[in-house]
């Protein structure tokens, strides 16, 4: 069994491979059983184990065991990490243990810059990310995959770690941390939030006419970004209906406070990727996207990693 790193991981997910790859693998479909959901209680506070396996009918079989830890940022450890188990289809031998913390991250981004291939304008520039975790570079680097980014405003609740995640973008975009959020999400095309957040960051008053609205935190009911107003007005679309209905905290607290209801989800990202639903419907529409993560990213991700490395060895 090979042990794949988490520069390899890097190596073998560029973005537009990526994106197709998670592109084909939402168009084709494969098993993918809702997750396991355990929390930990430990000294210092919650913690949470996911356990997300999935396989294809006649293809690769795969589990990833992640650990989230909320708390590790006192000590300046990242809130996640896991490992992915990649098995072959035809006898179910384990093949590789693939770092599931860069995965995860690179899988995460994807899917929200696939989502915002067909939800976000085609002319969006601005984008704003809200979080300065792991996840907060992944985020902009694949939604400038996938749209015309050229301005980046990042806004966190440790001014220090914004201002040091800005800086390293610099180079690249009109990038600049901001203090002010509702300031910056009036001006943003695309707003991207990955927190940890159980407090509405988020305001829809705030939203402009056009806004993309990228949600990627709050995967426990407990957790939320946004406000309900967020989807009042809105074009809500979902990563899957089981997942975001399940433990997506800003829809399901949106529906508890009567401002939303199940029936107003346009569609899961497998309808649009199958040409289902068109997208937005407009220019001037709000689109909001939220995910919790699905293992059918995961093995997607990691059979590209290990079709990568298998071909690489190959080449050589």
């Amino acid at each position: 069994m090979r042990i794949v790193s988490a520069q390899e991981v890097a190596a073998s997910l560029p973005w537009s491979t990526l994106i197709a790859r998670l592109a084909n693998t939402f168009r084709d479909g494969v098993e993918s059983p809702p997750r396991h959901h355990h929390t930990l209680h430990r000294p210092d506070g919650d913690a949470t184990m996911l356990l997300m396996p999935a396989w294809e009918a006649s293809g690769y079989i795969g589990m990833k065991m992640v650990n989230v830890f909320p708390q590790n940022a006192d000590v300046g450890l990242p809130a996640i990490s896991g490992v992915y188990l990649l098995s072959d289809g035809a006898h179910g031998q384990p093949l590789a243990c693939i770092d599931g913390s860069e995965l995860t991250r690179r899988r995460t981004a994807a899917a929200s810059a696939l989502a915002a291939r067909t939800l976000a304008r085609t002319d969006a520039g601005s984008l704003l990310v809200v979080g300065t975790g792991k996840l907060a570079p992944m985020l902009i680097e694949a939604h400038a995959a996938v749209r015309p980014i050229t301005r980046v405003r990042v806004w966190g609740r440790n001014p220090d770690k914004a201002a040091a995640l800005a800086s390293a973008f610099a180079d690249r975009f009109d990038c600049a941390a901001v203090t002010d959020l509702d300031a910056a999400v009036s001006e943003a095309d695309i707003v991207s939030c990955a927190t940890l957040s159980t407090t509405a960051l988020v305001h829809g008053k705030a939203l402009k006419p056009g806004t993309h609205l990228d949600l990627v935190g709050a995967f426990k009911p407990s957790m939320r970004e946004t406000d309900a107003e967020c989807f009042q007005h809105s074009e809500v679309f979902v990563d899957t209906y089981a997942g975001a209905l399940g433990e997506g905290g800003d829809l399901l607290q949106a529906m508890e406070e009567g401002a939303f209801t199940r029936a107003d989800i346009r569609a899961d990202l497998a309808e649009l990727i199958r040409g289902h639903h068109p997208g937005r419907s407009g220019p001037d529409a709000i689109t909001v996207f939220k995910s919790v993560g699905a293992s059918l990213e995961d093995l997607a991700a990691a059979i590209e990693v290990w079709e990568q490395l298998r071909q690489g060895l190959l080449d050589w």
